[in-house]
């Protein structure tokens, strides 16, 4: 089978509508308010071993992407970081600007806006399930980049090794994980809410 066709599928899906900037305003508002709000629940599942810990908050920062595409799946990430200044919505409760501007975790904060847009933007063309693991993973590096650089700097690592090690290596199994997880939901809801032509 050709490659391209394995990375994208061209039946339409009634999901798809979400995605799309001609869908009304109040689709698209509660598609937005609705992400702000798993990302924000997804904050508050967390395991720490080190400096960053685990969290469930990437499976719709992820979803954001897919389901919202880029530019709405951007907006609800940075609603989500704004939300965070006033209200305890960011890991394990916390709040405020302290927490998005000096904070150890702040760079993956920060990139979560960037990993919905990257996300959205490879799937609206790759929206096979291959090419939604593809997009995806390249959604999970720009997170994972930010993460990593600012870490590197606010928990003062000796080496560039220990913040990657820290900050990108340990969570690969898991991220993984998410990835397949979230790129098979969107998969199945696309193919259970297919548009017969």
């Amino acid at each position: 089978m050709d490659v391209q066709v394995r990375l994208h599928s061209s039946k339409l899906s009634a999901i798809d509508v979400l995605r799309s900037t001609d869908a009304r305003t109040t689709t698209q508002l509660l598609g937005i308010t609705g992400f702000v709000f798993l990302t924000a629940l997804g904050a508050q599942v967390q395991i720490y071993v080190w400096e960053v810990p685990f969290t469930l908050q990437t499976l719709a920062v992820y979803g954001s992407g897919l389901f919202l595409g880029w530019r709405n799946g951007l907006i609800a990430q940075v609603l989500y970081l704004v939300v965070g200044l006033f209200l305890p919505v960011y890991a394990g409760g916390e709040s405020g600007p302290a927490i998005l501007f000096f904070g150890v975790t702040a760079g993956y904060l920060f990139g979560f806006p960037l990993a919905a847009a990257v996300s959205g933007a490879f799937s609206k063309r790759w929206n096979g399930l291959p090419g939604i693991v593809l997009s995806l993973s390249a959604g999970s590096v720009c997170l994972f980049t930010c993460g990593v650089i600012w870490l590197h700097y606010f928990a003062d690592h000796a080496t560039w090794f220990e913040s990657i090690d820290k900050g990108w290596l340990r969570f690969i199994p898991v991220d993984f994980a998410k990835i397949l997880l979230v790129g098979l939901i969107y998969s199945g809801t696309r193919r259970f809410s297919r548009i017969k032509s």
